[in-house]
């Protein structure tokens, strides 16, 4: 790995003695808004197809442009800006997702709506290609740790609030101004880093990023189907939600749905950090059966409201732990080469939105949306499966 450079006038991660603790929750405030923008409109199905005049198939693309732009920035952004100041960067990067949001808010067309999307998933690549990776840079090098931990905060918290809140904006007021609310959130976390955040030097690029070497690591690949098989099966139900609740003969709201499965996965990270240093494994595979279970009481308990109270909990609270628990299995696995491993994740899970994305659209398109459970646990076994196979090189039984 090369050396960094640093010819910043201001002082540099070996030298500082503070947490910058206020530079690092605005970091995590822009994660949670990069995830909220994503999957928010899951939440808002029919209302956004209802102002749009178009299918909720169509608005669940949405998502999927997104994710369709993370996917394709992402690594190309890593290694395309290494040489680059951090701070001026990520500002840039900030500015293009506030616009392209602001036009997804605005918009009077689905096709330049989708093209605005895609747009913001492509900025949102560059930020995630440098996120965690500034917050450690501008912190003192014996609070990485801790510094790394606040960051990441931001990215669970949109998943477990971001779509809920997000729905009951939309549903108290108007869809579009769920999408500005999301603007606002970033322009005021933008003007924070502006002010507050230190700068911080690219690496020099002197040489590229081992992206296939990493590849070939015995149990990488292996971790990287886990991710896209469990989201998959995540994100398929997650994004028509709306669907499933029709199929049921509940009354149970989507916001109200979104907001159970919010405070759930916020347990899952309390339990996963409690439980991930000690036994990781073990975690893992319970989780991922908990998974399973909770899809097959969505399907066999979708008359009875109850019980997709229960599953939907049980389903936040596997959903909340699992970014931190794959997250930690590619470090471990990727050694070294643990900050290019960890580059794959994004692009793991965005590919996972994607094709949920389309697979839903088909699904609801032709069948009623309990069959979106059965997508949820065949998946969901499917990514079991891998997690027994990998046990020997991708999934450690100590980290």
């Amino acid at each position: 790995m090369e050396t960094t450079t640093q010819t910043s006038t201001q002082p540099t991660a070996d030298n500082r003695t503070r947490l910058p603790l206020a530079a690092l929750v605005a970091l995590a405030v822009i994660g949670f808004v990069l995830v909220a923008m994503e999957t928010m409109p899951a939440g808002l199905l029919p209302i956004i197809a209802s102002g749009m005049g178009t299918t909720e198939g169509t608005v669940g693309l949405y998502v999927s442009a997104y994710a369709l732009g993370t996917v394709i920035v992402t690594i190309p952004a890593i290694t395309l800006t290494r040489g680059m100041r951090r701070k001026p960067l990520i500002l840039a990067a900030i500015v293009g997702l506030v616009l392209a949001n602001t036009t997804t808010a605005i918009s009077p067309d689905v096709s330049l709506s989708l093209i605005s999307r895609f747009v913001a998933g492509a900025f949102s690549g560059i930020i995630w290609g440098m996120l965690a990776a500034y917050g450690r840079r501008i912190s003192p090098p014996s609070r990485a740790g801790l510094s790394l931990a606040i960051v990441s905060a931001g990215a669970p918290v949109g998943f477990a609030l971001g779509t809920p809140l997000g729905s009951w904006l939309g549903m108290t007021f108007d869809w579009r101004w769920a999408f500005i609310g999301l603007t606002a959130v970033a322009l005021v976390a933008g003007a924070a880093i502006a002010v507050i955040a230190p700068d911080a030097q690219g690496r020099a690029g002197t040489s590229r990023l081992p992206l296939v070497r990493v590849l070939r690591i015995p149990g990488i690949l292996v971790i990287l189907a886990v991710i896209f098989t469990w989201m998959l099966a995540h994100n398929t139900i997650y994004t028509y939600i709306s669907p499933y609740l029709r199929a049921t003969d509940s009354s149970l709201s989507v916001d109200l749905q979104l907001f159970v499965f919010g405070v759930a996965s916020i347990g899952g990270i309390v339990v996963t950090g409690a439980l991930l240093d000690r036994f990781p494994r073990p975690l893992l595979h319970g989780s991922v059966v908990a998974f399973i279970a909770a899809g097959a009481i969505l399907l066999v308990g979708s008359s009875w409201t109850p019980a997709i109270v229960v599953a939907t909990a049980l389903w936040g609270i596997t959903f909340g732990g699992a970014s931190a628990q794959l997250q930690a299995a590619l470090t471990t696995t990727g050694g070294a080469d643990a900050d290019v491993a960890n580059s794959f994740l994004p692009v793991a899970f965005n590919l996972a939105i994607f094709a949920a994305g389309i697979l839903g659209a088909a699904l609801v398109g032709n069948f009623d949306g309990l069959v979106l459970t059965v997508v949820m646990m065949a998946s969901g076994l499917a990514a079991l499966a891998l997690t027994i196979y990998g046990r020997r090189n991708a999934f450690p039984a100590q980290l």
